[in-house]
């Protein structure tokens, strides 16, 4: 620990040090300090003592060692453990716990850094995790105004093979333990970080994955028809008269993926719910249908069974059962999250792949209800209450309808990630026109979602979705107005999936690349270099740099100068470039083109001559350099990014209330306006944001602005304009420019 905490818990220091007040500088008047927590405690009566156990004969269900070893990595066995650390203890009763509190969750934290453990330059021979504690990274994000750090997923994951462990399939959210996994880093570095975290008053968010595991030891084990293990899954023994149904499992395979007519064979035989709305992930010879099914395996009772179970995602993901008599599923999950919260350290989770925890057989000859289902809002209620019952909060990404992400966020998770504008904002640049953006906008407060519970980001370890299910599933036939005219919500949707599509990857933009269904795996940078009409990564130049920057922060005030959360990653940190395909070319095999967007970089400037990552991710191109670097250019990214952070922190904009979504006087302006405050006569703040490449003269007019008010630029304190009659004001603004404006009520007469 810092000498100064320790010095802090000393009374003898009193009278020995004299603290003269110092002139309040720029950079503190804008970001106080927060207090500094003396010394991270972690909330369990004693650390988690993990098991251990021998290796020897044959992996198979009908040796008690390897059942044991199994037990041993097992998760639910370690739920069961840790479980017992707060049973009938008081210290559960101290938090409220029943609604969620996005504000509170704000006010702890508005500005997250969003980490990738596999992309991440360290210094040589440092793990991830102790990269992430260092001193001098978390000096720097409070300097920039970043608040949390979101580490991604740390824990083991990939699966069991015999007696051994097989890699990840989905970027370590395939997890199979509480472990860390040795690659990044251990248990006590994890706890350093948080202690870290805690003395600059910052705080950790890890994940918890309640959609689904890897195949781990509680996979291996429900297989093996183990005690309750089979309850964690949704799994389903075939008797072996039916076996002719399944297809054969290839040679060095586990299991195989079942095509549509052995889905609807089993369905009918009363096995399974067969279909399902999607296939996510959908992909000719590889993903057919969300089901697969195992290869003959010895139980410890010597019998051999077969089962076909389910995976929204891919094959090595099984789907966690919520509903399951045993309950073993619910119990794995809330075990893993107490160990991240109370053992570990953590103030926060994400909630990955939450919105999949429910299905049902159609009554009728459609698909089995699998999105937007009841138990998915029970089971999210269930979880996000524990986490507020230890102290913490979580966010979700849930991309359904703006009706399912209301819903599930009135019990379940404190915040949600944007996935209600992230497409617009990105339409908007693409386009040149605001239109869509502010219909979602506008939408998204019809149907009763507060902007304060949104995580708004730039660029994550996913790709920019264009999914748009509210338009294209939820309100297909539903009419809006788009562009002026009437249209329905499936038209709006394939109209702005054509036109991102076409203006961000394909002949305009080959460095970027379609995946799946889902969007366009990209960086932000490169969205932005596509936007603008550069055609090969090469040939930017230091001009281009500079228009790209200034698109960049654009998009930074769009989702920095509204309520909520505004995250980041170290990919927008230091404006880093896609990979070419070549160079990630086996991890591309099976169709996730979003491995092109998560290249290596580094972040501090550490390993300047490492040419990838510890986990071999190819080291990318970076635009901007260094968080250090950049620290010690005025001009730079983040020096600009921290005055936006500045501005947002003073005037109170994470916590304040979107009150309007005014029309605009050109299509590329967008205008938000929130109240900062509460009582007869708010004073208002107006993000104003030229998506379009031209200068515009612009006009601002909501009813909500007084007539006499004054308005002031939020950064240079000057006064701009006063509100006229006809609650307007008149704004100039440059090719992709954003300004912040205070509007103070008139003076009482």
């Amino acid at each position: 620990m810092d000498a100064r905490a320790d010095d802090a818990d000393d009374p003898s220091t009193d009278d020995e040090v004299v603290h003269e007040p110092g002139e309040i500088t720029y950079a503190e008047h804008l970001h106080p300090a927060r207090p500094r927590a003396l010394r991270h405690r972690a909330r369990v009566r004693s650390p988690f003592e993990r098991r251990s156990s021998a290796r020897d004969g044959e992996p198979v269900g009908t040796n008690p060692t390897y059942v044991s070893w199994l037990l041993s990595e097992s998760m639910l066995a370690d739920a069961n453990t840790i479980a017992r650390q707060f049973s009938g203890q008081g210290s559960m009763w101290q938090n409220p716990y029943a609604d969620p509190n996005p504000r509170l969750a704000v006010d702890t934290a508005s500005v997250w850094f969003t980490a990738y453990p596999l992309s991440l330059i360290t210094r040589p021979g440092q793990s991830f995790l102790a990269a992430l504690g260092e001193e001098e990274l978390w000096s720097s994000f409070a300097d920039i105004g970043i608040e949390a750090v979101h580490t991604g997923p740390v824990k083991r994951a990939g699966g069991i093979s015999g007696w051994g462990h097989t890699p990840s399939v989905d970027g370590h959210f395939d997890r199979i333990s509480t472990v860390i996994d040795p690659a990044f880093g251990s248990e006590q570095e994890f706890r350093a970080m948080c202690g870290m975290a805690t003395f600059y008053g910052g705080t950790i968010i890890d994940d918890v994955v309640p959609g689904h595991t890897g195949k781990g030891a509680d996979f291996r084990l429900a297989e093996m028809g183990f005690a309750d293990y089979p309850g964690i899954y949704h799994m389903v023994e075939i008797e072996p008269d039916d076996w002719h149904y399944l297809p054969d499992v290839p040679a060095g395979r586990d299991s195989i993926n079942l095509d549509a007519s052995t889905e609807e064979r089993l369905e009918k035989a009363g096995y399974i719910i067969g279909r399902l709305q999607r296939v996510i992930f959908h992909a000719p010879g590889v993903k057919e249908t969300n089901w697969s099914a195992t290869a003959a395996v010895a139980g410890v009772d010597g019998i051999e069974r077969r089962w076909v179970y389910l995976h929204y995602f891919k094959e090595g993901q099984p789907s966690i059962n919520w509903l399951d008599p045993s309950f073993a599923g619910m119990r794995l999950t809330i075990g893993d999250a107490l160990h991240s919260l109370a053992d570990l350290g953590s103030g926060a989770l994400r909630l990955d792949a939450n919105g999949f925890l429910g299905i049902e057989k159609s009554a009728a000859e459609g698909p089995a209800w699998s999105e937007g289902h009841p138990l998915s809002e029970a089971a999210n209620h269930l979880i996000a209450s524990m986490v507020r019952k230890v102290g913490g909060f979580t966010f979700q990404e849930l991309n359904l309808t703006m009706d399912d992400i209301r819903e599930v966020g009135e019990a379940g998770a404190d915040l949600s990630y944007d996935f209600v504008t992230r497409p617009a904002y990105h339409h908007a640049l693409a386009t040149g026109d605001t239109d869509f953006l502010r219909l979602c906008l506008r939408t998204s407060l019809e149907t009763g979602i507060d902007p304060a519970s949104l995580v708004h980001a730039l660029q994550n370890h996913d790709e920019m979705t264009y999914e748009l299910v509210h338009w294209s599933t939820g309100h297909r036939d539903d009419v809006f107005t788009f562009r002026g005219e009437p249209a329905t919500g499936a038209e709006i949707g394939d109209t702005v999936r054509r036109e991102l599509a076409t203006a961000l990857a394909g002949e305009n933009a080959p460095y970027n690349l379609v995946f799946t269904t889902n969007g366009i795996a990209s960086t932000t940078a490169t969205v932005i270099a596509a936007a603008l009409g550069v055609r090969r990564l090469d040939d930017i130049t230091e001009d281009d740099v500079v228009d790209i920057r200034r698109v960049h922060l654009l998009l930074a005030m769009y989702n920095a100068m509204q309520p909520g959360v505004f995250a980041l990653s170290g990919w927008d940190l230091c404006g880093m470039l896609t990979l070419p395909p070549e160079q990630v070319s086996d991890l591309l095999a099976e169709g996730d083109t979003r491995w092109i967007h998560r290249a290596a970089h580094d972040l501090m400037g550490h390993n300047p001559d490492a040419t990838r990552s510890a986990e071999g991710m190819p080291r990318g191109r970076s635009l901007y350099g260094s968080v250090p670097d950049q620290l010690a250019d005025e001009a730079s990214f983040l020096r600009q990014l921290q005055a936006i952070l500045g501005v947002r922190k003073h005037y109170g904009i994470a916590t304040s209330r979107q009150v309007d979504v005014p029309d605009v006087s050109h299509r590329s302006v967008l205008v938000l306006v929130h109240a900062l405050d509460t009582g007869e006569h708010p004073r208002h703040a107006l993000t104003i944001l030229n998506f379009g490449a031209e200068p515009v003269p612009a006009t601002v007019r909501s009813t909500v602005l007084p007539p006499g008010g004054t308005v002031i630029d939020m950064f240079t304190q000057e006064t701009v304009g006063v509100v006229d009659d006809l609650h307007a004001v008149g704004i100039d603004l440059n090719p992709h420019q954003g300004v912040a404006m205070l509007v103070q009520p008139p003076p009482a007469t």
